[in-house]
């Protein structure tokens, strides 16, 4: 049974940073995995994604420079460390995880696994 688990959520001010942990279990092979968001009445969206099997990675606009995705495979850990953060980023943020190519990496619709995701509340 797959099961990935999101953790380092919380609450800071503008200009802040956070770190959030996903741990993943029983899905051994991964391709991609990412970071997506999803605030109040919004879609969610592709926040950074990474290929497993080496070091690629992509980021929305809104979070380059911001953000950084990474993972340690031997803990079978992904990663975002999210710095500066604004007001906009408030959101809950979810793990995913696809064994598929994919045409875009920050397209939800392409990932079969999923966290429960973590509140990342910004305040100005």
């Amino acid at each position: 049974q797959v099961q990935m688990v999101e953790s380092g959520g919380g609450s800071v001010q503008a200009g802040g940073s956070l770190r959030l942990s996903c741990t993943v279990s029983g899905y051994t092979y991964r391709r991609y995995m990412a970071w997506f968001r999803q605030a109040p009445e919004k879609e969610r969206e592709g926040v950074a994604a990474i290929y497993t099997g080496g070091s690629s990675t992509w980021y929305a606009d809104s979070v380059k420079g911001r953000f950084t995705i990474s993972q340690d495979n031997a803990k079978n850990t992904l990663y975002l460390q999210m710095n500066s953060l604004r007001p906009e980023d408030t959101a809950i943020y979810y793990c995913a995880a696809t064994s598929r190519s994919l045409l875009s990496v920050l397209w939800p619709n392409g990932y079969d696994y999923w966290g429960q995701g973590t509140q990342v509340t910004v305040s100005s």
